[in-house]
Parts: C-alpha cells; structure tokens; sequence
C-alpha cells in the first residue's frame, strides 16, 4: 500500500514536495484523506509561562518554526538548547471544501510535554505526556457557516524544569553529560487532519495466532447501531485469503475471526517478513460509512523453560541499543529515509533486531522494522527512576507512567516487529521490609501492560531492580569489558544462578525463577579515534563505559570476546550491545553520530554471525 504522500486532500498552499516529513504518519490505520501540517508556523517562546495573561492565544508570534522539529534543534530554524519553560505556536488551516459533513480531527505525533490546543480561540484539548500520541475532536465540518474553513489552532507547550515527568535521556542540566542529551520541547513529530465520518472506526486491535494460522480484530467504534456491520478482509498478493462480517450493534468493540487457509498460511519471521494486507470497514447495507487499511504479519511470541521462541523455534535475538538521536534534529528523524537507515546499518554489522531506548518511537520507524523482519522491544522513556524521588537525574514515578505508556502499548499493539515490551529501565529499589512508591508504580506498568497485552513477554525493569516476580523474563546489564571476566560472570546461569545487578546497600531485585534471561545492556566499548592515544579519561566530550580501548583492533578483539560469551552460552536467548550511534558525548557506537562509518562493519558482522548455542 502507498502511505508516501500527503493525501489527496492536500491543498496546495502545503506543497508536499516543500513539506518536511511528508509521509503518511499512522501507516496501520489509513484513510485516504487528510493535511499534513508540517511546515513554517508561528513561534514564541515563553520563558515565564506567563503567555495565556500576556495575550499570546490573541496575537501573532514573534518568530517562524519548521515543525516537526523542537526548537532545540538545529532542523527547526530556532537552534535554543537552554531551558524552555512553555513555547507557543500558531497556525492558519484552509480546511478542503470536500470535507464537509465529516468530523474534523486534529492529530499530533508527539508533543513534549503537557500541551494545551485552541483552535479559534476555544480550548479544545489537553494532554501530558512527552512521547505519546494523541487527539484532538474538532466536530463536524460545515463549509456554510462563514469561515468554517479558516481554522486559527494555537498549541502551548510547558515543559517546567521542575515538573515530575518521564524524560528519557533529556538533561537536567544545562549542558549534555555522560549518557544525558539535549532537551526535546513542544512539537517534535508529524501534526495533521483527518475528516471523520461520523459513525467511523476509532482504532483495530489484531492479534496474530500461529497455533491455528488465524488473525482476531477488534475494531473500536464511535458507535453501535442496530444494522450496521463491521467486515474485514485479508489479502496477499493472491487476492482476498479470509474475510469476516460481524453485527456492530451487540458488541460494545466487534471482535472477527480470520481463518486463513493452510495453503495461504505464511508466517512473518526475520529471515521472511511476510505481511498481510488487511482492510476494515463499517457497513451499513452495501454502503461503507468508513474505511481503514492496514496491514499485519502471523508470527508468535512463546517460552519454554529458559527458550524464548519466535513462532515456535530458538531465534537468538543480537539486539543493538537504539537510541534515536540524530545531531541536526535530536529525537525526531530528519526524514522517513534515516528511520529506514538505522535499520540497515544495524542488519548490516550483524544484528537482527534493537532495544528502542528511552524513547518511544515514531510509528513510521515501526512501519520500516515489520517490513525489514528486524525485532524490536518497545520501550517507555524513564531512564534511572528512584524510589526516592527526583534526585539529580532521576525521574520519581506517578500515575502519569502508566497513562502515558498505555496511550504508547495501544498505538503501536499491531505491529509484527515487536517482541517484548519493557515499560521501566535501571529502577534503583532495595529489597528490604517496606513497599515503596515505585515499586507499586513497577507492579502497575507491569499488570497495565500485560491486560493491554497478552501476545508478549514484559519485562518489568531492565536491568537493576526486578520487583515483579512473575516477570514473563529476566535480564542484567553488564558492562564488565573483560571478556574472560564477563564469561565468568555469567556462567552460573546454567544453574539458575545469573548474573544480577546489585546495590552498594545489598541486593536489587527479587529471586530469579528460572525465566527466560538475557544481557540486554553490555559493551559499550568506548572509542573515539580522533582523541590522542594518551586521553583514556571520561571527559565532557568524550564519554563511555571502562578504559577506552589503545587502537581499533583491540576493540574488534574485546567486541568478539564479549558477544562470544553470549552466544556460546544455550540458556541465553540474546543479547543487546551499546550501541547502534555515538550521540553527542558518548562515544561508544558502532557508527559515528552522523552515521558515517567509524569501524570495519565487516569485522563487526563477523563477530556475531557464529552459529548461537540456544539455535542448536
């Protein structure tokens, strides 16, 4: 299916070919028409939060932003990496005419982090969270009222120094340090509009299940009305392969049932990413009130003992660490082109797949995975949460994790390429005769994610403090860069005694019960060779984990031996190596922050092609 350009409806005063990041945003639920709002907005920032009483919903601002850029990068024209406290934009819209009599919804990618949306001068939405998608419902569209055309949105966005939020790796500090990088504010992913219908689809779950060859979806409606009906159909490059119909007036979210022939039965795996074509619709009669395609891809996600199997066989996950910071644009990708890229420069040194780490991830990077076969594990931005509140860098925890990750678990349930999920990363708790804060916090990300799915394994924290004992898998970071020591560290878990992160106050996390495990941070070998031979000292501009190594093939020979003790050992199901890019000061990636080449890739896929353990 194209999902390339901006729509049909796109009028021409948002040239597409002009237009930065024009591809169609949601690629598992489209229509076909919508805007794409990217581009040249008003801007201002409000370093006071004091705009709403100093007139800036009324008037023009004072400057221009190419959205979706933050205005702490480079791509945006505003380049000001100091502490914003609220920003403010402003936009014109020309609403097509052909829209009438559908419902107008405003969308936003991402906006960092507690937004507030008018349009004509009304408040019509609010929302907190800096990496999670949302909407805004504008009502229906009716060209004859004078200027209904013509729509003013104006969005502010606070995102207070102090304020108690999921950050990621955004610095508290002024300037970048050790693995902390330049703040993201306000809009940093695609806005656009969509016309509605009024009865519509609202969103598709789709559950794969290997073990009958058949797909369940579930379609959220505006509403249920008696002789209306929801059908879906599944296709290959063959034609229709299953097709179901189901009243929509019973259920409060219809449920079909798509039984695929043993003939037409082909799974979705790394080596062969098959998808499906699937569309969804609301009957009423012959006629179709609205209209979605998608796509989706059969493969399963299951444990025995110690495996963790991908549609029923061992394949070891060589996951990379990605970050997703780009230096002219941080956390938003310059183009769909450099989403795409990462993901082939990773396959291209060697690994199948990559922790998305402390970010949640554009959709489209999602897209380009379930078409590439590259596994991946979702991840929510929470780097360091202690369970004493927000000291230094930490970020303490509120119910606004387990909102925010649920709107995340929710856009992104459908896509083939996800393996696990893991909703919290290096959680700082101690076992000791007190509950605390966070570890009820941990115990509500791990139940919240595990009811919103059930086709996954969760893991509760990475790394440090595992406080959920029922964890569906088990995991350490190590960054031992002696490889005969590292070895050693991990060899008791073939008697179920694994390595396990521990505090300085004694132990983190709860007994180990035999659950699937893996490294799921190691290495991060530091290496810049632009520094002197004589500069072996973490600095401000160059940062990474141990003694930077003397010359490139002493990496090469630390980066073998550390993989090879994983990949030797049967009762390990993968590893995930730091990391896929330098960003900024930390210096340990395979490739340069540019991504241009900084080592022999060809020496690095070699390393980890050797046949894994757990496959044999």
């Amino acid at each position: 299916m194209s999902m390339t350009s901006g729509g049909g409806a796109n009028g021409a005063n948002r040239s597409v070919g002009t237009m930065p990041r024009p591809e169609y945003p949601r690629p598992q639920f489209v229509r076909d028409d919508w805007l794409n709002l990217n581009g040249v907005w008003q801007f201002e920032i409000d370093r006071g939060d004091s705009g709403l009483e100093r007139g800036l919903l009324e008037r023009q601002l004072e400057r221009t932003i190419l959205v979706p850029f933050a205005p702490e990068s480079e791509l945006s024209g505003v380049a000001e990496t100091d502490f914003l406290q609220a920003v403010w934009y402003r936009l014109e819209i020309e609403v097509p005419e052909e829209w009438a009599g559908r419902n107008l919804v405003l969308h936003f990618g991402a906006v960092d982090y507690d937004a507030t949306v008018w349009v004509d001068g009304r408040e019509v939405g609010r929302h907190r969270g800096g990496f999670s998608s949302f909407d805004v419902q504008l009502g229906r569209f009716d060209p004859e009222r004078p200027e209904a055309n013509r729509l003013s949105v104006v969005v502010r966005a606070r995102d207070l120094r102090e304020s108690i939020q999921a950050r990621g790796k955004q610095s508290l500090l002024y300037d970048n340090t050790g693995c902390l990088y330049t703040r993201t504010t306000g809009i940093w992913q695609t806005v656009w509009l969509e016309p509605v219908p009024e009865d519509s689809i609202r969103s598709i779950a789709v559950t794969p299940s290997v073990g009958d060859g058949s797909f369940a979806v579930v379609a959220e409606l505006s509403a249920n009305r008696p002789g209306q009906r929801v059908r879906a159909v599944l296709s290959d490059g063959a034609g229709v392969v299953a097709e179901a119909t189901v009243r929509a007036d019973l259920d409060f979210s219809p449920a079909l049932h798509l039984k695929i022939p043993k003939d037409r039965v082909r799974l979705w795996r790394p080596a062969d990413p098959f998808l499906y074509d699937l569309t969804v619709e609301l009957l009423n009669g012959d006629e179709a009130l609205d209209s979605v395609r998608s796509y989706t891809g059969l493969r399963s996600v299951s444990r025995d003992g110690k495996r963790l199997l991908l549609n029923g066989e061992p394949v070891f996950q060589r996951l990379v660490l990605d970050q997703g910071y780009w230096p002219e644009s941080l956390m938003t990708a310059p183009s769909d082109d450099a989403l795409r890229r990462d993901i082939e420069l990773a396959m291209a040194a060697g690994f199948n797949g990559a922790r998305l780490h402390q970010k949640v991830f554009e959709e489209r990077y999602l897209y380009h995975a379930d078409r590439l076969g590259y596994l991946v594990w979702g991840e929510f931005g929470d780097w360091g949460v202690s369970e004493n509140g927000p000291a230094g860098q930490n970020q303490a925890p509120t119910a606004s994790f387990v909102g925010e990750w649920l709107e995340a678990l929710r856009r992104d349930y459908n896509h083939p390429a996800i393996v696990g999920w893991c909703p919290l990363n290096e959680t700082h708790q101690v076992m000791h005769d007190r509950t605390t804060v966070l570890d009820d916090v941990t115990r509500a990300l791990f139940l919240a994610t595990k009811n919103a799915d059930r086709s996954r394994p969760v893991l509760d924290a990475s790394g440090y403090s595992h406080r959920v004992s029922e964890a569906d898998v088990f995991d350490s970071h190590d960054y031992e860069q002696k490889p005969e020591r590292f070895a050693q560290q991990h060899a008791g878990l073939a008697t179920d005694e694994p390595f396990v992160n521990t505090g300085s106050e004694g132990p983190f996390s709860v007994p180990y019960r035999g659950q699937p495990y893996f490294v799921s941070e190691f290495g991060g070998i530091w290496w810049n060779p632009e520094l002197a031979a004589t500069e072996h000292g973490n600095s401000d501009s160059s940062w990474g984990y141990g003694q930077r190594v003397a010359d490139e093939d002493e990496l090469y020979e630390r980066f073998a031996g550390l993989v090879g003790a994983l990949l030797d050992d049967p009762n390990m199901f993968g590893y995930c190596y730091t990391q896929l890019t330098d960003v900024f000061q930390e210096q340990n990636g395979i490739y340069r922050f540019d991504r241009s080449e900084k080592l022999d890739i060809a020496r690095i896929r070699e390393a980890q092609q050797r046949p894994a353990a757990f496959e044999s």
